[in-house]
């Protein structure tokens, strides 16, 4: 799943416990979903954040949808026949 987020969101041991976080950060993926999550504004996020880019947020984002896809099943169609 992480595979086509280049790497921009990793786990260390050594890092935040192993929490997920952004590459070269100790900033965890946790913080900016919520943060998202609360309406507060990519905008807003980079500027309290300024180790993060553009390209981070995106794959927060990114990270959150494809979780989701994967967590919520599909709702089978019913049969009309």
């Amino acid at each position: 799943m992480l595979g086509h987020l280049n790497g921009r969101i990793v786990r260390d041991r050594q890092i935040c416990n192993g929490e997920a976080v952004f590459q070269g950060t100790r900033v965890t993926l946790r913080t900016v979903l919520a943060s998202l999550a609360e309406g507060d504004t990519p905008d807003n996020i980079l500027a309290a954040f300024p180790s993060l880019t553009p390209e981070d947020i995106r794959a927060a984002i990114a990270f959150a949808a494809a979780s989701a896809e994967e967590d919520l099943p599909i709702p089978a169609i019913p049969d009309v026949r």
